[in-house]
């Protein structure tokens, strides 16, 4: 484990050169956010993407959009919510404005962030007021998607399924959301596969949650994704209005989504400082390489990738106890003993992250749409997850490769899981594995593995192994996929980002 971790380490600091070097412009426009901007101009067009690409077409976003907006301020005397009206109206450029003085602009700028971070520090306060009032369900948390479309018929779907037992609500996004450049505005009734995530539909889910949290009497979390083109944007609204869990993982983007790399690994060091300070638990995707990558073959590749977004996210001040790491049940049910497997990959990565609250990934690549094996594929999971004591226990559905689950469908998973967890709940207390038998054996070989793939990789550099297919069996290139065009390097002394400090201080400070 500790040569592991050396060489996972060594390849973050190597990453985190380029990292440190550029923003992107998504980056700027959750900056903009952060100070205070929202809404859309006459045409639907969200204000933050309006005055970052102003600068951006200007050639001088990489001062930071901070720069711009708090020039603006002190040369207008408007709000930086009106300045971003006028940019949106053709009234007002933000880079044709006289200059203040930088010593006037960061001190009015550092006023706007602190009460934006005060507003986050109290939502995250509220966090923990209620979990002490109304407590929470046990680990592992029984995790399940509401996914229509309609935010409106999403909290008739999640109350539901809490009422039945589930501890986490997670609001999947409407296909393709990820790749859009923009986020979506208001409440939204339309979506394919999913809803759009807007700041809008979090706020009325986390008041549906709350409300059907008192009903219970214990806390319930709620889920959405902030991976994707608008990641650091996402992670912003996520902060604001209390989300408790998001998707959050460059590598989810770039392998299975062809977002750029560049783009992506600068995205995330941003909006893992949002989600740390929040206490916003983020998601790690390993658990998806195992869809395009066997998973007998490929399960070292996970466990690297785990120990490489270990060492993301302490670089962007997220402690152990906020890294969900994913991984899955998804060895083929032909394969003799394929359960042993299983088991040894899930007790060796609850033993190497015993802080963190893993997140442990139903059957899906082996679904065949047989509901009955589906019931009895889903049971082996449940069983391997109260085994091995993980932490975030996202729910199978026995009709996985029909349809998008039926209330009733969602019932039976959570009756499965609640069945086994109560009845199993202390089992892997009780027992021990065989020396030298077939999971020790599976685990340790799988450690050797990923320790010589991280050493490998910490020569090649991570760009380098992500476009040589080393994870996911799929490979992308340093300067291909989507968003390259949003990366800029920054303007070394003059950039300014006043958030970056303020969050990596640390909440109580």
């Amino acid at each position: 484990m500790n040569k592991c971790r050396e060489a996972a380490g060594k390849i973050v600091q190597e990453t985190q050169k380029f990292i440190e070097a550029h923003t992107t412009t998504s980056v700027e426009r959750a900056v903009a956010r952060l100070l205070g901007i929202d809404g859309v101009d006459s045409q639907g067009v969200p204000l933050p993407n309006l005055v970052v690409e102003q600068v951006q077409q200007a050639g001088l976003l990489n001062k930071g959009i901070a720069y711009w907006l708090a020039n603006g301020v002190l040369a207008l005397g408007m709000t930086v919510q009106e300045l971003a009206v006028r940019v949106g109206e053709g009234q007002v450029n933000l880079v044709k404005l006289p200059s203040q003085g930088i010593q006037q602009i960061r001190e009015i700028c550092a006023g706007l962030a602190v009460n934006t971070v005060k507003e986050i520090s109290r939502q995250r306060s509220r966090r923990e007021e209620l979990l002490r009032e109304l407590g929470e369900g046990q680990q592992p948390y029984l995790y399940v998607i509401v996914a229509t479309g309609n935010i409106y018929e999403d909290v008739i779907q999640a109350q539901a399924a809490v009422r039945q037992g589930a501890d986490i609500i997670a609001v999947i996004r409407s296909t393709g959301q990820s790749l859009l450049d923009y986020v979506p505005y208001g409440a939204t009734t339309e979506g394919f596969g999913g809803t759009f995530a807007t700041r809008e539909n979090f706020r009325i889910m986390r008041k549906a949650l709350d409300e059907v949290a008192g009903e219970v009497g214990r806390y319930v979390r709620l889920t959405n994704y902030c991976s994707g083109l608008c990641m650091p944007e996402i992670a912003v609204m996520g902060a604001l209005e209390r989300l408790d869990v998001m998707l959050n993982d460059s590598m989810y983007g770039i392998i299975f989504r062809d977002i750029n790399m560049q783009r992506t690994f600068v995205d995330q060091y941003f909006s893992r400082m949002i989600n740390g300070y929040s206490g916003i638990v983020i998601n790690t995707g390993e658990d998806n390489y195992l869809t395009t990558a066997d998973a007998v073959e490929a399960a070292h590749t996970v466990l690297a990738s785990q120990f490489i977004n270990e060492q993301f996210a302490l670089v962007s001040g997220v402690p152990e106890e906020q890294m969900g790491l994913g991984h899955a049940f998804e060895i083929t049910p032909e394969l003799e003993d394929g359960f042993l497997l299983e088991l040894a990959q899930a007790q060796l990565v609850r033993e190497i992250f015993p802080k963190a609250p893993i997140k442990y990934m139903p059957p899906t690549k082996f679904m065949t749409g047989n509901i009955f094996q589906g019931q009895v594929q889903n049971a082996l999971f449940n069983v391997a997850s109260i085994m091995t004591g993980q932490g975030i226990h996202l729910l199978g559905m026995l009709t996985e490769a029909i349809h998008t689950p039926f209330l009733q469908d969602r019932y039976l998973s959570l009756e499965n899981a609640r069945y086994v967890f109560k009845t199993m709940r202390h089992l892997g207390e009780e027992l021990e594995f065989k020396e030298d038998g077939v999971i020790q054996n599976r685990a340790g070989e799988v450690l050797l593995k990923a320790a010589g793939l991280l050493e490998e990789i910490a020569q090649l550099g991570l760009m380098t192994a992500i476009s040589k297919g080393y994870f996911g069996d799929i490979s992308r290139q340093p300067d291909g996929g989507k968003g390259l065009s949003g990366v800029i390097r920054k303007a070394d002394s003059y950039y300014y980002n006043p958030f970056i400090k303020l969050f990596m201080r640390g909440r109580d400070e």
